[in-house]
C-alpha cells in the first residue's frame, strides 16, 4: 500500500466511549507506506487467485440496484476498513434511558444507520426523549484476522483458564456466542448452523461473532443493508421495509465467502523494532503486566482447514477474552453476552500504523491509552499503577516497543 491520507482514529486496546453528538469525520493524517495490506507469503496460484477476487468485492462500492438499503451507514467494505482496518468508518452506538435510569429498548435496535436508499424513507437516528448515550466505534483492523480465526480454541480457554484467581484483578473470559446466521451453503473452515452454541467469540469490539464469514455477511446486512444466504432478512427499519430495489437476497454466498478468504489470506504486518531494544521493551512490558491480557502470542490449529495459517506461532497481542474495562470505558451497549463494560482485549498488532488509539480515537499516545484503561472497577487498575511506578526510562522504553508492533 502507498501512503495514503486517512481519517484519524482507530482501536488498539479495551476501551469505552463517549457521549458524543453525531460525529464529524475525524482529521486527515499521512499513514506511511507499510505491508498490512499484502497477502500470506507462498499461496498457492488458487488462493493468491482467492485473494485477488476478495479484494476487488472487498474494494467495490454497493448500488441500490444491488440491494443497498432501506438503511444503511457505508455503501462498501473499504469504507469502514480503508487500508485494512486503519480508517475512516466508523459506527454510532446508542443506548436509551428513561427520566428514572431504566433502560429502554430501541425499536429498530441500537446502531445509528443515517442513510436511507432502495425504498428507504426514514433513517434510524437516536430518540429525543429520556438521556441517550451515544458512542463511536471504528472500524477494526481485517490484516492478520485469519491468524485469529485459527488459533487454537484450547489455546483461547487456556488464556482464560490463567486469569482464575489471580491477585491483581485481572480475570478474562471467553465470550460464548451462538452461530447468528443461516447455514453457510459453501462452508470453507467450519459447518455452523442455526441452533449451534457454545462458540468462541472473536471479532467485533465484544467479540460478538465466531468466524469471519458470519462476521462479512453481517457486515453486509448491519453497515449496508445488503442481505445474503447467512443473513437474508432485511433490517428492521422505522419504514417497516421488509425489502429494497433488489427484490429477494441480494448477494450470493460466494461473494460473501471471498471477502472472508480475502481477509484470511491478508498477511499480518511486520514488527518493526529498528532502533529499540526488544528483549528490554517485552519485559517491561511483561513487568506491568500488560502482557497478562494483550498476551503477546498465540498457535494456530494443526489441523487449520487453510495451509498457510495453520501450526504457527502468531504475535498479535491479545488473549481474545472480555474484560470488565471499569465505569471510565463503559458504552452502557449490551453485545450479546457482554454488558456494557466489557471488551475484548484489542490485538496490538500493527497498531504502529494508527493514527488514534482505543476504539473510539480518544488517545492520541500510547501513554494517553494506557491511562485511558484506569478507571472504578476496571481490571486493568493494577497494569496502570504498576506502569505509573516505572522509572522514566522503563516508561520510555515500555512505549517505543509498543509504539514499533
Amino acid at each position: 500500500m502507498r501512503a495514503i491520507t486517512l481519517p484519524l482514529v482507530f482501536v488498539v486496546g479495551a476501551a469505552g466511549c463517549v457521549d458524543v453528538a453525531p460525529a464529524a469525520e475525524p482529521a486527515a493524517v499521512l499513514i506511511r507506506e507499510d505491508n498490512s495490506d499484502d497477502p500470506l507469503a507462498g499461496l498457492s496460484p488458487e488462493l493468491q487467485k482467492a485473494f485477488d477476487d476478495g479484494d476487488s468485492f472487498f474494494e467495490a462500492r454497493m448500488f441500490p440496484a444491488q440491494g443497498l438499503g432501506p438503511v444503511y451507514i457505508r455503501t462498501s467494505c473499504t469504507s469502514c476498513h480503508a487500508g485494512d482496518g486503519k480508517g475512516p468508518g466508523f459506527v454510532q452506538k446508542m443506548a436509551a434511558f428513561d427520566d428514572d435510569g431504566a433502560p429502554l429498548v430501541l425499536p429498530n435496535g441500537n446502531t445509528v444507520r443515517p442513510f436511507v436508499d432502495g425504498g428507504g424513507v426514514t433513517p434510524i437516528t437516536s430518540p429525543s426523549d429520556g438521556f441517550v448515550h451515544l458512542s463511536t466505534r471504528i472500524g477494526p483492523a481485517v490484516f492478520g484476522r485469519g491468524f485469529i480465526e485459527a488459533i487454537d480454541d484450547a489455546v483461547i480457554e487456556g488464556f482464560e483458564a490463567d486469569q482464575r484467581d489471580r491477585d491483581d484483578g485481572i480475570s478474562g473470559r471467553i465470550h460464548r456466542v451462538r452461530w447468528q446466521s443461516e447455514r453457510n451453503p459453501n462452508p470453507i473452515v467450519h459447518d455452523h448452523q442455526p441452533g449451534d452454541v457454545d462458540l468462541i467469540g472473536r471479532f467485533g469490539l465484544k467479540a460478538r461473532i465466531a468466524t469471519l464469514d458470519e462476521f462479512t455477511a453481517d457486515a453486509f446486512q448491519g453497515d449496508m443493508g445488503i442481505t445474503s444466504p447467512l443473513r437474508p432478512t432485511e433490517l428492521q427499519n422505522p419504514d417497516g421495509a421488509v425489502d429494497d430495489f433488489k427484490a429477494g437476497v441480494d448477494v450470493d454466498a460466494k461473494r460473501v465467502n471471498a471477502i472472508a478468504m480475502y481477509m484470511r489470506l491478508i498477511d499480518a504486518p511486520r514488527r518493526d523494532f529498528a532502533g529499540v531494544d526488544e528483549a528490554a521493551g517485552a519485559a517491561v512490558f511483561a513487568e506491568a503486566r500488560c502482557a497478562v491480557c494483550h498476551v503477546p502470542e498465540q498457535h494456530t490449529a494443526a489441523d487449520w482447514a487453510i495451509a498457510p495459517l495453520a501450526d504457527r506461532d502468531v504475535f498479535m497481542f491479545t488473549d481474545l477474552l472480555l474484560h470488565d474495562m471499569g465505569d471510565g470505558l463503559k458504552d452502557d451497549i449490551v453485545d450479546g453476552d457482554a454488558d456494557g463494560r466489557e471488551w475484548k482485549t484489542a490485538p496490538l498488532l500493527g497498531l504502529r500504523f494508527f493514527s488514534g488509539l482505543l476504539h473510539d480515537g480518544r488517545a492520541a499516545t500510547v501513554r494517553d491509552a494506557i491511562a485511558a484503561h484506569s478507571s472504578d472497577g476496571s481490571e486493568a487498575n493494577d497494569s496502570v499503577v504498576r506502569f505509573n511506578a516505572l522509572s522514566a526510562d522503563q516508561k520510555d522504553i515500555l512505549v517505543r516497543y509498543v509504539e514499533s508492533l
